[in-house]
């Protein structure tokens, strides 16, 4: 009798081991699978805490999609202060106009590419880009091709630090330029006091995404929470918003230029560019100077990385070059309508 109970409490401890061995893939998951993450060129910011999720059930394609507001975290605010002593700002709720692209809007990805100016002549490239954006009444700039004077947009991407930005600030303090800084959420997030600097000097701070996807392969509600994300953060903890966008890596679609123009935002592009983000082939501040003066023309977007050694050092040259040359720095709260 003993060993036949013995026999029975041993096969219960040995079922008992086989059914905890069960893996999790043996259950059904209990939270869905959000879409995955694409690849992004900055380190992904941690997400919003507090944060109230968009409606993820699509209404009917005729009506907006309402993304309700994002609450930002704002670890630092005390006695209704920000980091730029600005009142926090009333968050947005944005309307997505045609949540499930039932008009057929293209959404084949497109790498912007501007052309080499030179001799003071905008490359036909960024000519027939502008031509496109305003013929499709899109929302949209790389090229002013209305001032009659020799104007200038100076805009920065950054996407973290690593030293530069704020003797690019001295600089543009020293020469009176005013100059817009495309961001994404972590170097706001990690980086609150140059913001707030950039802010309360006078230059935009424009919104760069929140992870900085590739846009086209997004749905148009995930482009607008991309861009949503990061207003809600400049509202809430410096009391600032400005509508001007930057895609990611200068990635587009049809379908995503129509979405962000659709919420208010002008997207920014570019007529002058090279590849100064790239730290592992920087070529000193002659260089810099030289190429882009060499590429400059009226009506120029701009664009720069903050984190080019090589930027920092010659800026001050490439401003003074191009005052004597006649060129005046506005801001892109001035472009033409």
């Amino acid at each position: 009798m003993k060993k036949a109970i013995c026999c029975l409490l041993c096969a219960a401890i040995l079922f008992g081991f086989c059914a905890c061995g069960r893996g999790a893939e043996d259950f059904p998951q209990s939270v869905p699978q959000t879409e995955k993450d694409t690849e992004t060129t900055v380190p992904p910011p941690e997400p919003l805490e507090n944060s109230t999720a968009p409606q993820t059930t699509a209404p009917q394609p005729t009506a907006p999609a309402s993304l309700l507001p994002v609450t930002a975290d704002n670890p630092v605010l005390q006695n209704g202060k920000t980091y730029t002593g600005l009142p926090a700002l009333p968050l947005q709720t944005f309307q997505v106009e045609d949540p499930e692209n039932t008009r057929g809007l293209s959404t084949e990805k497109i790498g912007y590419s501007y052309g080499v100016a030179k001799d003071g002549q905008p490359n036909v490239t960024s000519v027939n880009n502008q031509k496109y954006f305003a013929d499709n009444g899109y929302h949209a700039v790389c090229l002013d091709t209305k001032s009659t004077e020799k104007v200038l947009y100076l805009t920065f991407d950054c996407g973290y630090e690593n030293g530069y930005t704020a003797k690019i600030l001295d600089t543009l303090q020293e020469k009176q330029v005013s100059a817009a800084f495309f961001c994404t959420l972590p170097q706001v997030k990690d980086n609150p006091e140059l913001i707030a600097r950039m802010i309360n000097e006078g230059h935009i701070v424009g919104n760069h995404s929140v992870k900085h996807p590739s846009f086209p392969t997004l749905t148009r509600l995930r482009m607008a929470e991309e861009i949503k994300g990061m207003d809600d953060y400049l509202r809430t903890n410096f009391g600032y918003s400005e509508p001007f966008f930057r895609f990611p890596m200068g990635e587009y679609s049809d379908c995503a230029l129509d979405l962000v123009g659709s919420l208010g935002y002008q997207c920014v592009f570019w007529s002058v560019a090279y590849a100064d983000w790239d730290l592992d082939n920087q070529k000193g501040a002659d260089y810099a100077f030289e190429t882009v003066t060499d590429r400059l023309h009226p009506g120029a977007v701009i664009l720069l990385h903050s984190v080019s050694p090589d930027n920092a050092a010659a800026l001050g040259r490439i401003i003074d070059w191009a005052k004597q040359e006649g060129y005046v720095f506005h801001s892109l709260r001035d472009l033409p309508a």
